[in-house]
């Protein structure tokens, strides 16, 4: 490996203060609550690390090949105003989640945004902002659309369709408020387009090649081999574009494998296990509350999988994990995966403008439609 390709790899390694942080606290944890390193491994939910790194790797490819350029074109061709191209990412991005959820949306979705920088002066910022909002709003009205909701439904007796009846009354409601938000949120001047934009071709070879690969990670997820689909990913682009495997950021792999094991040193500290037997025995609204605070410091998965050990699954409890995506960047993986893939330090403070006062009103909307 050359000096510039080690370079280009441990640089974000380097600069990432998140993570850094992240190793910090899991090393305070482990010091005031030692486990077998064994143990940490099991904290790990492996099928999510690596099917976060197999859309990492087929996402890349894709705009490595230039498609995304080609697409963003056409998209800005087509939308003359920055109001409608918002209300159409925005829509994009909700309608994706909710069948393909809501990372495998994002990847779809940030990476054909940013690419629009290229080709007009739009605010990209907000644009990803907004999307990263969509796809908590959008993601919760099925059983598919997120982790969280894949647990609860598993964990209860509802039809595909009747888990979408309980959710839909939410999902309206804060869909609809954020097209209005985003609507008063992008004015409707013209999109000034970049000079000198003109098109250039795509590489069809391998674009072709992550499709087919995108196609075959999909299967070995069905198969629920996710490891071999992984790796069949990892292969392809290292036989045929190997500059993929080089670009992607790989310390989001391990932001996301140290909040893993930190959320379980957390869970396990035995000054905290009287507080978690207590859950069982809380009132609806305390639940209620608990859920949503949980998702704020320990992210959604991770508080859903808690509060299910203890109290059933219900709309209670959907409400407010999914309430709780809102908020803090912490408070959704999707949050997180978003405001990496942008790579802007100032985006994580204007995420936060937008983010918190959607949780004090999906908070207040979830408890009033519970009532």
């Amino acid at each position: 490996m050359s000096s510039n390709a080690l370079t280009s790899l441990l640089r974000p390694f380097l600069h990432d203060r998140f993570l850094h942080a992240l190793l910090l606290m899991g090393m305070l944890l482990y010091a005031i609550g030692p486990q077998p390193l064994r143990a940490l491994s099991g904290f790990i939910d492996w099928r999510t690390i690596m099917t976060l790194l197999g859309l990492m790797l087929l996402t890349k490819g894709v705009e490595v090949s230039g498609y995304f350029d080609f697409i963003g074109r056409q998209i800005v061709n087509t939308l003359q105003s920055e109001r409608s191209l918002a209300l159409f990412l925005v829509c994009a991005a909700a309608v994706l989640s909710s069948f393909l959820t809501n990372d495998v949306a994002l990847f779809i979705v940030i990476p054909l945004t940013i690419t629009l920088k290229k080709l007009s002066s739009l605010p990209i910022s907000r644009l990803i902002i907004f999307q990263a909002l969509a796809v908590n709003a959008g993601s919760l009205l099925t059983p598919i659309g997120n982790p969280q909701n894949i647990l609860l439904w598993s964990k209860s007796s509802l039809t595909f369709m009747e888990f979408i009846g309980r959710m839909a009354p939410f999902g309206i409601i804060m869909m609809l408020s954020l097209l209005v938000v985003t609507w008063f949120s992008f004015p409707a001047r013209k999109i000034v387009k970049a000079p000198n934009t003109q098109p250039y071709p795509y590489q069809m070879r391998l674009l072709l090649a992550s499709v087919a690969l995108y196609v075959a990670f999909l299967i070995c997820l069905d198969l629920d081999v996710p490891l071999y689909g992984m790796l069949l990913v990892f292969a392809g682009f290292l036989l045929l574009a190997r500059q993929v495997l080089l670009q992607i950021d790989w310390s989001l792999i391990f932001v996301f494998l140290a909040m893993f094991i930190n959320i379980g040193l957390l869970t396990q500290l035995p000054a905290l296990q009287p507080l978690f037997d207590q859950i069982a025995s809380l009132a609806d609204g305390s639940v209620y509350v608990l859920g949503i605070a949980l998702s704020q410091v320990i992210s959604n998965v991770p508080a859903t999988i808690l509060l299910l050990n203890y109290v059933p699954s219900s709309a209670l409890v959907a409400y407010a994990v999914n309430a709780g995506g809102f908020g803090l960047a912490i408070g959704s993986l999707a949050n997180l995966i978003a405001l990496r893939m942008a790579g802007e330090r100032q985006i994580w403070l204007r995420f936060h403008y937008y983010s918190i006062p959607f949780l004090a009103w999906a908070t207040l909307v979830g408890w009033l439609l519970l009532g």
